[in-house]
């Protein structure tokens, strides 16, 4: 084939909300297309270019489709270019990988099938990426463009360019939302598309949810009621924790058990993604030495967080090696000090007052002016009461795993803190993950008549 030619037809003047571009029109050998240029700035020759060559995606760029990170992509591209005051967004129309917005919709109902992105595509007689990027690297040649920081993922796409003689000097990531409707696009992306985001792919576990739609009702549920939450002294508390049919959390205080399985510990962790911050107690690290990260759902880590009244989290806790993020240790001690360089100790006054509902107080409006706006609590029991007895617990996510234990409960007693008070869950939502059974609602305070 011979290599395609491009020439620059007209431009226009563009004011948006990133500033004022201008938008370069180009008619190509190649096809019949109108591919475009983006441009900020009007002179390319000198230093590395910012660049993003973004391929159409009518459902993602225009109507906001969240099957997808197309139109995130598209939007994060356009704010760093005019964040530098210079740069190119190339627009290429190869809609859906390059299969047309027809063929695109088949395969998304083939994906609905079950079928992921790559296999729906190849179902239909097409490639995995049909895609090509010489027009781009013709556009960037005649914009004057020789070095270009990219944009992108995609180490194909760098390649691409690099092979038709434009230098790509740097790559720019582009991180992506994850929820319940891209996650396993974005999955895809990593495992068979060799995309460069989290999470790693040797950490991906297969999805065997019951339910296809559980995940997204938990997130969509979970969006609605932070929406509505109102507070400035404090964050949006989920509880979250896995207990026995008979709500034992563990055998012996001190001790831990694993009580759920894969499929609810995947929607623990696409939890875990829509919060800022995550918390535990002191006896939870103890015992189990969790991780707090977003290992089996391709999000974001929380800000792990540790109620640490003495300040006894061990140096060997996996929490002291946290891949991304510096644990922070609340404690009423004033005089504590972290015991290694990956803690930072916060100390919450009480005031003199000797109440955990005290202390709990004080510690939310603290996150809260730390950037705390989703805070998910996950254990353990004396946290959980606390929490409850607090009144601070807006929203609760349970997973029932199917064991009977006679052990240690979830909840201690809530009397006389919670006074005459009765604790619903209401409304009630259930779902199945598994054979473990995940139930969901928010938490009411009921006035119980005497």
């Amino acid at each position: 084939m011979d290599t395609p030619t491009v020439t620059r037809i007209t431009s226009a003047r563009i004011p948006t909300d990133y500033g004022e571009f201008q938008l370069v029109y180009y008619s190509n050998t190649l096809d019949e297309k109108d591919h475009i240029a983006f441009c900020m700035g009007d002179d390319f020759s000198g230093g590395d270019t910012l660049v993003r060559v973004h391929s159409e995606c009518l459902t993602g760029d225009i109507f906001g489709s969240r099957r997808c990170d197309c139109g995130e992509q598209l939007d994060r591209a356009l704010q760093l270019i005019a964040e530098e005051d210079r740069g190119v967004l190339i627009y290429l129309r190869q809609e859906g990988r390059g299969i047309g917005l027809l063929e695109k919709m088949r395969a998304y109902n083939l994906q609905d099938e079950g079928h992921d992105t790559v296999d729906a595509n190849l179902i239909l007689g097409h490639g995995a990426d049909e895609r090509s990027y010489g027009l781009a690297s013709c556009i960037l040649e005649d914009l004057g463009v020789s070095s270009a920081r990219l944009i992108t993922n995609n180490p194909d796409k760098i390649s691409a360019l690099e092979a038709d003689g434009i230098k790509v000097s740097d790559r720019v990531a582009l991180p992506s939302t994850v929820h319940s409707e891209n996650s396993r696009y974005l999955m895809t992306k990593v495992e068979r598309m060799n995309h460069i985001m989290r999470p790693p792919t040797h950490r991906a576990r297969p999805r065997r949810v019951t339910s296809p739609n559980l995940k997204q009702e938990i997130e969509d549920w979970l969006n609605d009621r932070v929406a509505s939450f109102q507070s400035d002294s404090r964050p949006f508390i989920t509880l979250s924790y896995a207990q026995s049919w008979d709500g034992s959390i563990t055998t012996h205080s001190g001790e831990s058990l694993s009580i759920s399985g894969e499929e609810s510990m995947q929607i623990t962790h696409q939890l875990r993604s829509l919060h800022d911050g995550i918390l535990v107690g002191i006896g939870t690290v103890l015992s189990d030495d969790p991780q707090l990260t977003v290992r089996d759902w391709p999000g974001s880590n929380p800000q792990p967080i540790i109620l640490d009244s003495q300040v006894r989290t061990p140096a060997s806790a996996k929490l002291c090696t946290h891949p991304d993020k510096q644990c922070w240790v609340i404690t009423a001690n004033a005089d504590a000090e972290s015991p290694n360089g990956n803690l930072e100790v916060l100390t919450v006054h009480n005031n003199g007052v000797d109440s955990q509902h005290a202390s709990l107080d004080a510690a939310m409006k603290l996150l809260h002016e730390r950037g705390i706006e989703r805070l998910m609590v996950e254990g353990g029991a004396n946290v959980i009461t606390g929490f409850l007895q607090a009144r601070l617990v807006d929203a609760v996510v349970l997973t029932i795993g199917p064991k009977l234990v006679g052990g240690y409960k979830a909840v201690g007693d809530l009397q006389p803190k919670v006074g005459n008070s009765v604790l619903d869950i209401n409304p009630l939502y259930s779902g199945q993950a598994g054979q473990d059974l995940i139930v969901w609602g928010e938490l009411r305070y009921n006035d119980a008549e005497a």
